[in-house]
This record gives structure tokens, C-alpha cells and sequence, in this order.
């Protein structure tokens, strides 16, 4: 976590640390280092990618396509990958001291997901615009209703706003 110290020359707060960008590839570096370990023990074949993006680091494992050790990280749903993202966040904050936002990827899955999930926004929030009646989706996770809400953002007319609790969260679209 970053710390500021005094500079002896104007007695002015400096960091002494990582800060901003810095921390994220310190965060991806950590949580990079401690899937890599997780791959070697499993012995699965995997690319660890960092990158820092939307003030958030992103790590990405990549193998081939249609890998099936690979998809055995993502799970039906994404449900195992959810657990490895918050394992990995976990080590973060172990090692860094600070609470992170890390995004996880395996083999692309995400990215995909998130283009379904726009086109089901866009979708939702044309119907709604046209129909005027209210839509509410499935429940999803916070990933996925953020992206919902995303998409229908972009669409003018319509709003979406979540209602329900965990695990049963849900989208609801709106015209305005």
C-alpha cells in the first residue's frame, strides 16, 4: 500500500511506494504469479497475461483453443471462475495489504460473456423502448448486471436499475 514520507528538502508529502499504476501491475504481478503456481500444481497448460485497464488489473490465463482444462477454470456458468478471481484477490490483499479489483479471464470466456450480455442489454432496452413495458432479466451476477446496465445505458428513452437480493439480483429495464 502505498506511504508518503517527508521530503527533507521542502517538508512536502511524497510517496515512497507504488502508487496508481504501479499497484494494479503489482496486483497483477501477485495474483499472476500465484495462478501460474495453481497451474503447475494442476499440471494444465496455460499463458498467464497482465494488463492494466478501466483502473483495475487484468490477468488473463490462454491456452489453446477449446482447451478442456482450461474450460475446467471457467466451470458451468463461470462459477469456478469466480471463485479462482475472488482466491486471487484474496492473495492480493494477503501480500499487498490493500483491497483489489482485480478482473480474472480464462481462456476468453469472459470477453465473450460480456458481448452476450451487451447484446441481451441492447436487445432489452430496444424492446422496452419500443414496447414501454418493463422488462426484468434472469439473475445475474454483479459482473454481468453491470454490463447490462452498461448497454442499456446507451440506449436514450430506457433506464435499468437492480432489484432483489444476492443470489437472486436482477436487471430490471424501464422506459423513462
Amino acid at each position: 500500500m502505498p506511504t508518503t514520507a517527508k521530503d527533507p528538502a521542502d517538508g512536502a508529502e511524497v510517496q515512497d511506494k507504488a502508487s496508481g499504476e504501479d499497484l494494479l501491475i503489482q496486483e497483477g504481478d501477485v495474483a499472476g504469479d500465484y495462478l501460474e503456481r495453481l497451474l503447475d500444481i494442476l499440471d494444465y497448460d496455460g499463458d498467464i497475461d497482465l494488463d492494466v485497464e478501466g483502473g483495475r488489473a487484468i490477468v488473463s490465463i490462454e491456452g489453446a483453443e477449446g482447451d478442456a482444462d482450461l474450460q475446467k477454470l471457467v466451470g458451468e456458468k463461470g462459477a469456478v471462475l469466480e471463485s479462482l478471481q475472488e482466491l486471487a484477490r484474496l492473495t492480493v490483499q494477503q501480500q499487498l495489504g490493500s483491497r483489489s479489483r482485480l478482473m480474472l479471464d480464462v481462456a476468453g470466456w469472459r470477453q465473450q460473456r460480456r458481448d452476450e450480455l451487451t447484446e441481451i442489454g441492447l436487445d432489452t432496452a430496444n424492446e422496452v423502448k419500443s414496447s414501454g413495458e418493463s422488462v426484468r432479466l434472469r439473475p445475474m451476477t454483479p459482473f454481468e448486471r453491470k454490463v447490462v446496465h452498461d448497454a442499456v445505458a446507451t440506449v436514450k428513452g430506457v433506464t435499468s436499475e437492480s432489484e432483489g437480493e444476492e443470489p437472486r439480483r436482477q436487471v430490471v429495464v424501464h422506459k423513462k
